[in-house]
């Protein structure tokens, strides 16, 4: 399974319960995810993350170019699936001001669905069936489209983060 990360994965991540300088773990076992190939980010959100100030720990974490190898997922969104994922999970009929609000939300998406078995969108938003248009969510959208979605500490639980991670990932290859 392929993790798509969301860019507010990293960013609440980052201002709330792993703070880059406080659980430098969590951090280098997202670098690890992303070079064993189960984590990536696409160029679209990545640039979504790197739009904080040039001062945010988060964006000079991610600047890092051995960071943007690891994560960066090396494709090129397929705009008929960015269509798509707007037409048949947002609204076909979104005006210039409802796309400007849902954001790099459907290139995410769209990544996904190049392989929907195979690829799961992670993210912090939680479902709210209600919202219509622009304001529908990401577990939503996914839904509505047949893929997979889950939030961080569900992402966490199926790669096994542990904040001493180095250790069992050290011990298990030993043994």
């Amino acid at each position: 399974m392929l993790y798509l990360l969301d860019a507010n994965i990293t960013i609440t991540a980052n201002s709330t319960y792993y703070p880059i300088d406080q659980v430098p773990e969590f951090w280098s076992w997202l670098q690890h995810q992303g070079e064993s190939g189960h984590i990536k980010m696409p160029l679209e959100i990545m640039e979504e993350v790197r739009q904080g100030h040039n001062d945010d720990p988060l964006v000079e974490w991610l600047n890092k170019p051995e960071i943007e190898h690891a994560l960066l997922l090396q494709e090129s969104v397929d705009t008929v699936l960015v269509k798509r994922v707007v037409a048949e999970g947002y609204a076909p009929d979104l005006r210039d001001d409802e796309l400007e609000q849902i954001g790099r939300d459907p290139f995410l998406i769209a990544y996904a669905l190049t392989a929907p078995l195979q690829r799961c969108v992670v993210t912090t938003e939680t479902s709210r069936p209600s919202a219509q248009r622009q304001n529908r969510r990401v577990p939503d959208v996914c839904r509505s489209l047949g893929l997979l979605s889950c939030g961080p500490f569900q992402l966490n639980k199926a790669l096994g983060f542990r904040t001493q991670w180095k250790l069992t990932h050290i011990g298990s290859k030993g043994a």
